[in-house]
């Protein structure tokens, strides 16, 4: 009895932790692209206010010569405010 309590409690426990995280993504999700503070604090693993090719990641690793327009190696927050967006699937209508 007490291990079938115990199991019911964990499965209702779990539950509700995946449905958090599931609200919690979408809510992401629609905020749109991340601001430069979050990739800042995201990225920059010395906290030198500039983001390294080592540090980068995804997009911004791909197009990393493109943003750095001074060629120093490093991506600036000035240099990220100017860089080109990047190109984003288009979202699709819910018609209900």
């Amino acid at each position: 009895m007490r291990k079938s309590i115990l199991t019911i409690s964990l499965t209702i426990l779990t539950s509700s932790i995946m449905c958090a995280q599931q609200n919690d993504d979408r809510k992401q999700r629609r905020e749109g692209p991340p601001k430069i503070k979050q990739i800042f604090k995201d990225l920059d693993s010395n906290e030198d206010g500039k983001i390294s090719l080592k540090e980068a990641k995804g997009p911004l690793k791909t197009d990393f010569k493109i943003i750095d327009t001074n060629e120093d190696g490093f991506i600036s927050k000035k240099e990220m405010k100017k860089a080109p967006k990047p190109e984003r699937p288009e979202k699709k209508e819910n018609k209900k």
